[in-house]
């Protein structure tokens, strides 16, 4: 749409909006919105040139109702809330994060206000009954699918470069699971699956686990694809110049900016669990949750997901909660230390948004951890039958755990589930990629609902904006 300025009174204004809407739109298309709004203020400002001294204040007025309307539509655009538009990319001072839908597990990428690019939990799957139809399609593997999306969304898609990967436990649907056709890395070291496939292809500057470098805490790890996943590391350690390093709880410095630090003071990355340690929400320092291993039955010593990595990340007054597959404790007759919710709740405290432990299974999500984090929006990813249990669905609602309005938002939800829980009605959406977009400074956020049967990366809902607390 050709863009011309009027000359007289509205002249001065109408420059300004313009530079505004340029800088915030170029080089777009504008909707017949905007089109309109313009012909409206061209109509009112040739009004008021003609009219007496004593009723041009009117049209101001009108002209200045037109034009914020017009704003409006401006920001609106330029923050991607447009149902049909390309996600706009992501803009520094922006905290994205995207919950990869692939129908096959976790698989979610942060890019820090400073660009800083972290993927955590590319997990992949292997099929069974209950596993939920792969997205958007099966012509790719999972870590396929996560590669080609993460190489599309990234600041600088030119370098393809991530400053972090994190896994928060070692299993397949947070890592990647191995089977007899899982295809040979190119130099025949290791098979590529989930993380391994990513760094096939992606290069992956510092690796974060629970259990580098000795992976025998609590319990020796042998697991074949632990054991893959270790020969990857080693070969990306000798011709890669990957580094690793064990999640260490209580820092706040080990996940960090690295383009631009200074920039954003209010931005911080808290680990806050790892292997039954919890921070104890003073310093850096932590405390051991699980007794000691030499005292529980085999049968009684933590399991993987008792280990899972927790952290919390912090931007001004916006509080984001990952936790992996933490358990609650609904176990009936397991030890009291199986509950690693509730310690963790009482060093995080409330939060904006919460990604459901276990992805809602019955063993996570009780009801002290629920209303002490109380957020306005859950987020999980969905790939099996059982995710979300009904009973902690209901706790997710339940108005008398903590009062207010909470979303829910799911990435692939199964049509088997939605029969059997009929109050998976009441969740906000439960198909596509989750996008949430924390405004620069961290007061505001939206979440937005992507296409995920193709690669459109195509907006199919837009939620907030909601304050952060």
């Amino acid at each position: 749409m050709a863009l011309s300025f009027a000359s007289g009174r509205g002249a001065r204004r109408r420059r300004m909006l313009y530079k505004y809407f340029n800088a915030a739109h170029s080089p777009r298309t504008h909707t017949n919105e905007h089109g309109a709004v313009f012909a409206a203020t061209d109509v009112l400002t040739a009004e008021a040139q003609g009219t007496p001294r004593k009723r041009r204040g009117r049209f101001r007025s009108l002209s200045a109702i037109v034009l914020a309307v017009f704003l409006a539509l401006c920001v609106n655009q330029a923050e991607g809330q447009a149902v049909g538009e390309v996600l706009p990319r992501w803009a520094p001072g922006t905290l994205d994060i995207h919950r990869i839908s692939t129908g096959r597990g976790d698989a979610v990428l942060y890019i820090f206000p400073d660009g800083t690019a972290m993927l955590v939990d590319p997990g992949a799957e292997t099929e069974g009954p209950r596993v939920t139809r792969q997205r958007p399609d099966a012509s790719r593997s999972p870590g396929e699918w996560v590669v080609r999306y993460v190489q599309h969304v990234l600041p600088h898609p030119s370098e393809s470069a991530l400053d972090y990967a994190l896994l928060t436990h070692f299993h397949a649907d947070h890592m990647g699971g191995l089977v007899s056709s899982s295809p040979p890395s190119r130099s025949g070291q290791f098979k590529l699956s989930g993380i391994t496939e990513v760094g096939e292809h992606i290069r992956i500057r510092k690796m974060l686990d629970r259990a580098w470098p000795d992976y025998n805490s609590p319990v020796p790890l042998t697991d074949p694809m632990v054991k893959n996943y270790q020969a990857f590391l080693a070969w990306q350690i000798r011709h890669n110049g990957m580094r690793v390093e064990r999640f260490q709880p209580g820092r706040n410095d080990q996940i960090v900016m690295l383009h631009a630090p200074r920039d954003y003071p209010q931005f911080e990355v808290r680990n806050v669990a790892a292997s039954g340690e919890i921070w104890t929400g003073v310093g850096t320092a932590t405390r051991q949750h699980f007794p000691p291993v030499e005292e529980a039955p085999p049968k009684g010593r933590p399991t993987e997901n008792d280990c899972s990595i927790v952290f919390r990340i912090r931007y001004g007054n916006f509080d984001y909660f990952a936790g992996g597959d933490l358990p609650g404790g609904e176990d009936d007759g397991a030890p009291s230390w199986h509950d690693v919710e509730t310690p963790v709740a009482k060093v995080v405290g409330p939060v904006d948004v919460n990604v459901l432990n276990h992805h809602g299974s019955a063993d996570a999500e009780n009801e002290f951890f629920v209303r002490t984090l109380r957020p306005r929006v859950h987020v999980f990813s969905a790939w099996s039958t059982s995710h979300p249990d009904a009973c902690v669905l209901r706790r997710l609602l339940s108005t008398r755990l903590y009062p207010g309005a909470r979303d829910i938002f799911a990435t692939n939800m199964s049509d088997a589930n939605k029969l059997v829980v009929p109050e998976l009605s009441k969740l906000k959406s439960d198909q596509g990629h989750i996008v949430i977009r924390v405004a620069e400074g961290g007061d505001t956020y939206r979440i937005m609902i992507l296409d995920d049967s193709a690669e459109t990366y195509r907006i199919i809902a837009v939620h907030g904006p909601y304050e952060s607390r």
